[in-house]
């Protein structure tokens, strides 16, 4: 017989125990709170980001090593700031109670409703690609919704992390959010608390072990994980604005994102074409690998991954392109040379498994047919990018490649829609976030009967039934048939 696995709440920090006590009896004292007091919350979450700004960036480049200030600026502050506002103008809209039908034939005079309440404590466990957008956009949704937040950070956003605790008490009592580092295995307690929802931005492998540790409090799960996400550049689209594109995203963070071009798909005899369009592009927009505007890998087990990725790829019989060819190697720590991979084959380890940096497979089809039946035959994606003004040809990609979501002559950018769900669809993922969906999902959306004057059940339905209680039901029967 197997040993039993171990318990992860057996070394249960006492900051997570205290912190969570707390929060659950502070939303016990104050289960609902009003309009003004969320709109207030989410204008407190906006200027703390306004008032540490520089704080916040140069801590997030320490921990990569180098990251890149634009990227930090315009993937995580424009973007937050842009989504906690747009948050705090629907808010109003969000939280009204929703009228439902009700059959008044049965239930004259009562009425129906849907009320969104809050749920209480939710946890948030957030990865290190981008800390302050996946901390922070899951915390205006919670806020809107009415909770409260405890978040746990990961083990490579140190600097960010001791920056957050030391800052947010100044603007959030710790009974209603509350940061907390990661290492030593606290991880799998974190997990293990008896959260009202929680949410994880992570692995598949990681995310695995999160939702069974959460089930053994039957806390519901939002997971956002990660997948192989495709382009697919349509025989029609010019190639050198979808080499611009997807190059871009490909090299955005480094290629260390979950939504990232994982690979391409090119039309036969276009590959060349495309190799060239990129090797351009590339020169044109850095430098030298030490460029500012190029960001660094987290760290140096990731380096190695990476490096022990393209060696796998060279060695069962691919073309290795290397983008900064004649570049010298950078100065700076963990700069990963850039790469496409062209003819990879599946038995690769960059076709089996998400390779979260810059390096992009290249692959050449015939029809769109055989995309379609290559991509289904693996997990499904977090993403899906078709490049075509073709709208027949767009249209048969989304209705026969499920992914999480799709970005249509782009790559990535469906992410930034304020008003578009996000969240991954099986290995990728399951819930969603973003705008009303993430209100949604961290919300009881409570069904509320109100009786009318008088209840039509009770004096129709009531014991001995044989008789004229049987009589109308069976009459109700017919009507409804």
């Amino acid at each position: 017989m197997s040993p039993a696995s171990p318990d992860p709440t057996a070394a249960m920090p006492a900051e997570f125990l205290h912190c969570f006590e707390a929060q659950r009896q502070a939303c016990l004292a104050h289960p609902i709170p009003s309009l003004a007091e969320r709109r207030q919350d989410l204008a407190t979450l906006a200027r703390l980001l306004k008032d540490h700004r520089e704080t916040l960036v140069q801590a997030i480049s320490l921990d990569y090593g180098h990251r890149s200030e634009f990227e930090t600026l315009f993937a995580e502050y424009f973007t937050l700031l842009e989504g906690i506002k747009d948050c705090r103008r629907q808010l109003r809209r969000w939280m009204r109670p929703q009228r439902r039908h009700i059959d008044r034939l049965m239930y004259p005079g009562a009425r129906n409703r849907v009320i969104p309440q809050p749920l209480g404590v939710v946890g948030v466990i957030v990865p290190w690609n981008f800390p302050l957008f996946l901390s922070f956009s899951p915390l205006a949704a919670i806020f809107a919704a009415g909770n409260r937040a405890m978040v746990k950070m990961s083990e490579n956003s140190r600097h960010l992390a001791q920056a957050l605790i030391g800052i947010v008490p100044r603007y959030f009592p710790p009974e209603k959010l509350a940061f907390f580092e990661d290492g030593g295995g606290r991880g799998p307690a974190f997990s293990s608390l008896p959260f009202d929802h929680l949410l994880f931005t992570g692995s598949g492998t990681t995310g695995r072990a999160v939702m069974a540790n959460a089930a053994r409090n039957l806390t519901p799960v939002t997971l956002e994980l990660g997948g192989k996400s495709p382009a697919i550049v349509g025989p029609d689209f010019a190639l050198d604005k979808a080499a611009e594109r997807v190059l871009w995203v490909k090299l955005f963070n480094a290629g260390q994102i979950c939504t990232t071009v994982d690979y391409v798909f090119v039309p036969e005899g276009s590959v060349d074409a495309f190799v060239a369009h990129c090797q351009r592009l590339f020169r044109q927009r850095f430098a030298s690998l030490d460029s500012p505007d190029y960001s660094a890998i987290i760290d140096e087990r990731a380096w190695q991954r990476l490096q022990a990725t393209l060696a796998d790829a060279q060695q069962k019989g691919a073309r290795l392109v290397d983008l900064a060819q004649g570049m010298p190697e950078a100065q700076g720590p963990r700069k990963f040379r850039p790469h496409l991979v062209l003819d990879p084959g599946e038995d690769m380890l960059l076709m089996q498994r998400e390779i979260f940096g810059p390096i992009l497979p290249v692959r050449s089809y015939r029809d769109a047919r055989e995309v379609v039946d290559y991509i289904n035959r693996h997990d499904r994606p977090l993403a899906l990018y078709p490049f075509t003004h073709d709208r027949a040809l767009q249209q048969f990609y989304i209705d026969h490649v499920m992914s999480g979501g799709v970005s249509v002559n782009e790559a990535l950018l469906h992410v930034a829609q304020h008003d578009l769900p996000f969240g991954g669809v099986g290995p990728s993922g399951m819930g969603h976030y973003h705008g009303q969906e993430g209100f949604i999902t961290f919300s009881k959306l409570r069904p509320v009967f109100y009786q009318g004057p008088f209840s039509a059940i009770q004096m129709m339905f009531q014991p001995p039934y044989a008789g004229r209680g049987r009589r109308l039901l069976e009459w109700l029967i017919r009507l409804k048939g």
